[in-house]
């Protein structure tokens, strides 16, 4: 499974999701001008730039070499440095709130993650992560397809946070106190279905994955599947995700 890939690729895949999940999922998560935040997997840089626009003081990290340069190009101002949630490089309560967008879900130690999150918050700050419901969020659409023609396929159903009340395990598990755990929804409309499915094709993901994987019969046959159940376009995806907030 590969995030080392271009931002322009993240962006045209995830990024049309991220971005408005990023404003409902600040506001669940409470932070604001000010807070010392940190983005935990911060990818190219959707929700960097949420907690910027509302005003927070913002540090990221991710593992990916190409999105620690979107984000050093985009903003440049921000300290961003190269690692993982289950080892972060900074010191104990050094932040008001530490937040993870999409992230969880791909932790080796998902748990070990939520734990380093909580130590390099203050006491009584916030830890909050969202991820994608399985059956709902917004890559439904394209795993719906590809049951139709390999109804053994694993999806992405199955990882970490994906099913309602996971999140609140992992966050009680990792000492976490005060626990709200809600679904956060966001329509987005895609114009094409070209439009939609040609992300699909850059290799992000697990999704990705298995799209490259695919032989060109394979791939056509997805394609036509997938075509045939959502349309030529315009056609609207609402994407659901977990969210979760705990006090360190």
């Amino acid at each position: 499974m590969s995030f080392v890939v271009a931002s322009e690729a993240y962006g045209r895949f995830m990024g049309r999701y991220a971005e408005p999940l990023a404003e409902a999922f600040v506001a669940f998560a409470g932070v604001g001008v000010g807070d010392k935040v940190l983005d935990v997997g911060c990818g190219p840089g959707a929700l960097t730039a949420r907690l910027r626009s509302v005003g927070a003081d913002i540090a990221a990290i991710d593992p990916s070499p190409p999105f620690i340069d979107a984000i050093r190009r985009s903003f440049p101002d921000v300290d961003v440095r190269q690692g993982t949630a289950e080892e972060l490089p900074y010191d104990s309560a050094a932040f008001d709130a530490a937040l993870a967008q999409l992230v969880v879900h791909f932790m080796t130690d998902p748990v070990a993650g939520l734990r380093q999150m909580s130590r390099v918050t203050r006491p009584g700050g916030v830890v909050a992560a969202c991820v994608w419901d399985g059956p709902t969020g917004a890559l439904a659409p394209f795993w719906d397809a590809v049951h139709v023609v390999d109804p053994e396929a694993e999806d992405e159903a199955l990882l970490s946070g994906a099913r309602s009340g996971h999140l609140t395990e992992l966050f009680e598990a990792a000492g976490l106190r005060d626990v709200v755990e809600d679904s956060i929804a966001v329509d987005v409309v895609h114009p094409t279905f070209e439009q939609w499915w040609e992300p699909y094709t850059y290799g992000v993901g697990p999704a990705g994955d298995y799209v490259q994987q695919l032989d060109d019969e394979g791939r056509a046959r997805l394609e036509s599947a997938a075509r045939e159940r959502l349309g030529k376009g315009p056609f609207t995806v609402t994407a659901v995700a977990w969210a979760a907030r705990g006090t360190a």
